[in-house]
């Protein structure tokens, strides 16, 4: 890809959060989720398959981030929110209080979301460990699609935990 078309397609994926939201289905020409239902839950698949691996505990993570950092794993927990415009990111937390730690969950190359009613549903996902400070403009606007921010700095920025996941399983 030429350099110009790839600086065309950085500034429209940055773009699109902001953009008309959409349904899920029609997530940047990802393939429609995968279904498996069971007689007490039904569980979708957005992204690639997650690897079998024994998940690390979520709250593991969020104690020493630090030693996670750059690595990928499975975790599981709770949706406490998704973006409210086109579902591009998500909370997962310990559980859904408001008082419980948490992480933002992104998607890998801007691949694929989820729906944006995913708060309460229990996640499991495949993905890498970020610690990053995010600017005034981006809380601000992560704010405008329902994201909270316990711990925001006073200059407007925050520091948190993510994930750039590579698969979900959503179950409900």
């Amino acid at each position: 890809m030429s350099p110009r078309a790839l600086l065309l397609a950085t500034a429209l994926a940055a773009l699109a959060c902001e953009s008309t939201p959409v349904e899920p289905a029609l997530n940047a020409g990802a393939p429609p989720a995968a279904t498996t239902k069971t007689a007490a839950a039904e569980t979708k698949t957005y992204g690639a398959a997650i690897a079998p691996a024994a998940p690390v505990q979520l709250g593991e993570v969020l104690g020493k981030p630090e030693s996670y950092e750059g690595k990928t794993v499975v975790v599981e927990g709770e949706v406490r929110r998704a973006c409210s415009r086109k579902g591009c990111w998500m909370e997962l937390a310990e559980s859904t209080s408001n008082e419980a730690r948490g992480a933002r969950v992104t998607f890998k190359d801007y691949g694929f979301f989820v729906p944006t009613n995913s708060a309460g549903a229990h996640a499991k996902l495949e993905g890498v460990v970020n610690v990053q400070t995010m600017k005034k403009g981006h809380v601000e606007h992560l704010e405008e699609e329902g994201a909270k921010f316990a711990n925001k700095n006073p200059d407007g920025t925050v520091r948190e935990v993510q994930f750039v996941a590579t698969g979900v399983e959503l179950t409900r």
